[in-house]
């Protein structure tokens, strides 16, 4: 078959060569089309040191006598192409190459849009432009809405695991359509976090070892069923995140690695291709046409899927030559350091590029690094992603409420810290799925003492993480205080819901989602100094901690009390900002939570008696292990929904 010059754009091509063909995809891979008053099939693949490519699968035999239909060469670009008349979609090809030894090698379409089942690893010739969405609202609301001063509350889910009634029966993207966004819609999540959906050989891996960047996985279906999910979870107010994974991918045959015999994917340096720590290869961020595949990717599922955002996995490690390497294996850049230049570069132009045609896409950085700027504009010198994890947070506040409650006065220093640097960066607060597998057990888990101790002290984490600076999220299961660590290869233990402090967990959860999303001051000045501000931050004695946080227009600040000690008080003075009523807006301790239900008054009254350095006090119980919040009578516009 002839690759006729009509075929292909020379500006695309010069384009990808010089990492600038933002929609590669849209080029590369295999699309349906109408050539020269034929209908067919039109293949594009990358391989510049190939020595012959050719497509094969079920229409010719899978090349049996011969190499299928023959991809010619597209001048010097490294690209070949063909077009087959008679081809249509659901068409299982894989792109046969012999490489310059004369080796046959068969490959998957790294374009390839749709795949077959594991562990089948054909690609599949499909559309994408029939699903029909419905979620224009949603999209036309997200243009005009910047996300730093709206609430935000996001679900982690692993789609295989959240609910499984055998091993590996699945439910598939329709079918989480209607549960899982019921579900997230009920509990009052803004946003759901996917972990990768991208095509993975080994369920295990969760995702994150790819082979197919543009391939939903079929494991829970077609392609039109994501699309329905996306479109079903916008439509009910719901924002979808998707976990990517542009650092590093699996060296499975089919794959990437070696793609037409040599390096091409990944660096051809070995030292630092492999990534030991994972098994798996990095990506060349100095070829530009490599840039060009992953900076098209991302677009592609903006574009394909309608997703509001990327959670950018393993930054760290992206940006660091050093990361988990040995001395033998470091290399360094050329001003002789660790800084990985093309990465950063990378990451920069990615940030650009999408913020250029999507300018409210949440772009998060899962980064454990202490590198600089992280969220600010790139013309600044940052890496210019809008949010980053924040794992010092978590690791601090993990170790803080694992301690017992008696040793917990030496460590106050822990759940203090994260506000030195709380605004340096746009935070997310994570609890996600990393500190919940591999024996670290679930958050409910490493809470310590007694049974319901374990209950209250997790009632009480959640409620400072929901009223300290930073976006939310929680990996399922966290939500109804699952007892088990998570087990990827089985469903969430949704049985525990029949046990009374589990059920009252899920309806705190469920409170304490709603209370958040209405008040303002929890979230409208997550990012800025004005909207946080301690009223005792020193007892480390009695393991209290108050603070206030205040939105852009309310009257008055939400007070956050915190008890982290087995101890009640039951005369408690807290110093206020504003005189007249307060009135308790949210309480951990309350019965229908599994709390001792020590009584509170709905309201207290401000009294000219300064305290904490501030002018008025008000009188309150405090119960032991428990969060609650006050909220002046004066505030007028901070319970308000959007």
């Amino acid at each position: 078959m002839q690759a006729p010059p009509a075929l292909l754009s020379t500006e695309d091509l010069y384009l990808f060569n010089t990492g600038q063909l933002l929609r590669a995809y849209q080029t590369f891979g295999a699309h349906l089309m109408t050539f020269d008053g034929r209908h067919g099939v039109r293949f594009v693949v990358w391989a510049p040191q190939a020595r012959e490519v050719s497509v094969v699968g079920n229409f010719n035999g899978w090349g049996h006598g011969s190499l299928g239909f023959r991809l010619d060469p597209v001048g010097s670009t490294g690209v070949w192409c063909c077009f087959v008349p008679g081809l249509d979609e659901g068409e299982r090809y894989k792109y046969a190459i012999v490489n310059a030894d004369g080796h046959l090698t068969l490959k998957s379409d790294p374009h390839a849009v749709y795949s077959e089942l594991r562990p089948h690893t054909a690609s599949i010739v499909t559309s994408l432009d029939r699903y029909e969405w419905q979620d224009r609202q949603w999209m036309e609301h997200r243009e005009q809405a910047p996300p730093y001063d709206r609430p935000m509350l996001i679900y982690e889910v692993h789609l295989a695991s959240w609910r499984m009634d055998a091993p590996e029966q699945f439910r598939t993207y329709e079918q989480l359509s209607f549960e899982l966004v019921a579900y997230v819609a009920a509990m009052g999540y803004t946003h759901i976090e996917l972990l990768p959906l991208t095509e993975h050989p080994l369920d295990r891996s969760w995702g994150y070892q790819a082979t197919g960047y543009y391939s939903a996985t079929s494991r829970y279906g077609p392609p039109e069923g994501l699309q329905m999910l996306v479109d079903r979870c916008h439509q009910a107010g719901i924002g979808v995140l998707l976990d990517w994974v542009p650092g590093h991918f699996c060296k499975d045959d089919h794959g990437l690695r070696l793609f037409d015999g040599t390096p091409l994917y990944e660096d051809s340096d070995s030292r630092r291709a492999e990534k030991l720590l994972w098994g798996t290869l990095a990506f060349d961020f100095g070829k530009p046409e490599v840039c060009s595949f992953l900076l098209s990717n991302a677009l592609f599922w903006l574009d394909k899927y309608h997703i509001d955002g990327l959670r950018v996995d393993a930054v760290a490690s992206m940006i660091d030559l050093h990361f988990d390497k040995a001395d033998d294996s470091k290399t360094f850049n050329r001003y002789g350091g660790s800084e990985h230049i093309e990465a950063l570069s990378f990451l920069r132009k990615l940030n650009e590029t999408v913020f250029q045609h999507y300018p409210n896409t949440l772009m998060m950085a899962e980064d454990s690094s202490s590198y600089p700027q992280v969220t600010a504009p790139t013309y600044l010198g940052g890496l210019g992603f809008n949010y980053k994890w924040n794992m010092g947070w978590m690791n601090d506040m993990l170790r803080y409420m694992e301690t017992d409650p008696s040793r917990r006065p030496s460590h106050h220093s822990l759940i203090t810290f994260s506000l030195l640097y709380a605004f340096s960066e746009n935070y997310v607060l994570p609890l996600s799925h990393d500190e919940v597998v591999h024996g670290k057990r679930s958050l409910l888990n490493k809470m310590p003492g007694s049974y319901e101790e374990k209950f209250a002290n997790l009632r009480l984490f959640y409620g400072y993480w929901i009223t300290h600076p930073g976006k939310k999220l929680l990996f399922m299961g966290g939500e109804f205080g699952q007892f088990d660590e998570w087990k990827d290869y089985d469903g969430l233990d949704w049985q525990v819901l029949q046990y009374p402090l589990h059920a009252r967990m899920n309806e705190y959860v469920k409170d304490l989602n709603a209370a958040y999303s209405r008040d303002r001051s929890l979230w409208e000045q997550d990012h800025e100094q004005a909207g946080f501000e301690w009223i005792d931050v020193n007892n480390a004695e009695q393991c209290m901690l108050i603070f206030q946080r205040t939105g852009k227009r309310s009257a008055s600040p939400t007070v956050s009390v915190c008890n982290f000690s087995r101890q009640s008080h039951d005369i408690y003075r807290i110093g206020v900002t504003v005189p007249g009523e307060y009135r308790l807006t949210f309480n951990s301790d309350d019965e229908r939570y599994g709390g001792n239900g020590m009584f509170l008054p709905a309201r207290s009254s401000a009294e000219s008696i300064p305290m904490h350095g501030k002018p008025y006090s008000i009188v309150v119980p405090v119960p032991s292990l428990s969060l609650q919040m006050w909220k002046s009578d004066t505030d007028s516009l901070s319970n308000l929904s959007l």
